[in-house]
């Protein structure tokens, strides 16, 4: 599905870099929850991919949990790896000093779909919010399980189909143009994991909602975290006030108790790489089992 318009992300998730932080409050919740899934999972990893680390949060607290690993951040945009490469640092010298014994961060401007790293070099791919960021999920799971050993884990967070419903419906009827992302179901999420050579896939589903006093709110908060819309067909130019007003007017039907709401539908999945199926050029791996007996006895 040729959908999006990945210069525009790009440029929009730029854009956004320097302000991230003060809208992220729901990656950053759901970055929380996802890492807690964490506890229940057998995993000692020694190199750990953030697949779209933004400006570096989970990173930091992927680093706390396994502080022995190496850790490598992967996103599209430049400007959120400089901004996670600062964080990554020390703020004084006499803490850089102290952490000099600790396993270097590496950072990688990158292509998800097309992660550059060696084919079974990590243990553990974990991605906050990114994958609905990119036009084949299929694809990315396929490079998750490229790069991942056999065994290796793959963790991650995504937005589900009721995501921004409310902001889908009320632009419904006033340009016939895509406004809204369009999430892939868990399900399909699931079948998409298995094709790509995982094992035991397991994914969940909740809905997270915020609420705002005002639409104006709503759209910064999409906008600061470079949420904004990349869709191909995407209307050009800015929103005339007739058109505005029109979507205030749709939107203020979903007010509750004195604020709008914003539903999520998070979904998170983890799934085991299983052993390699096909090498990258497209020709079957065949596994063979051999008979110690047998060969012994000739």
């Amino acid at each position: 599905m040729n959908w999006l318009d990945r210069k525009a992300m790009r440029d929009a998730f730029e854009r956004a870099a320097p302000d991230y932080d003060a809208h992220a409050v729901l990656q950053r919740e759901v970055g929380a929850r996802l890492l807690g899934r964490l506890d229940y999972l057998k995993v000692e990893p020694r190199r750990v991919l953030d697949a779209g680390c933004g400006t570096g949060h989970g990173s930091k607290l992927l680093r706390a949990r396994y502080p022995d690993a190496q850790l490598i951040g992967l996103d599209i945009a430049f400007g959120m790896l400089t901004r996670s490469r600062a964080a990554d640092l020390p703020a004084s010298p006499w803490r850089r000093l102290l952490s000099r014994g600790q396993t270097a961060a590496h950072y990688v401007c990158a292509d998800a779909q097309r992660v550059p790293l060696a084919a079974g070099s990590l243990d553990l791919v974990h991605s906050n919010l990114m994958l609905q960021w990119c036009e084949s999920p299929a694809a990315v799971f396929r490079a998750w399980h490229r790069v991942l050993r056999p065994g290796g884990l793959a963790l991650f967070a995504t937005f589900g189909p009721d995501t921004l419903k409310e902001l889908r419906a009320a632009f419904a009827g006033i340009d016939g143009l895509p406004h809204v992302s369009p999430f892939i179901d868990m399900h399909d999420l699931g079948d998409m994991l298995v094709h790509a050579g995982f094992e035991t896939p397991v994914m969940e589903m909740e809905t997270l909602v915020l609420t705002y006093a005002d639409l104006r709110g709503l759209l910064q908060d999409i906008r600061g975290v470079g949420g904004h819309n990349a869709a191909r067909e995407r209307a050009r130019g800015l929103m005339g006030k007739a058109r505005w007003s029109q979507l205030q007017r749709r939107y203020e039907e979903y007010r509750r108790e004195g604020r709008l709401p914003a539903s999520y539908e998070v979904i998170y999945g983890h799934a085991w790489a299983g052993a390699v199926r096909e090498m990258a050029d497209g020709r079957a791996v065949i596994q063979w089992k051999i008979d110690e007996r047998r060969r012994r006895n000739g």
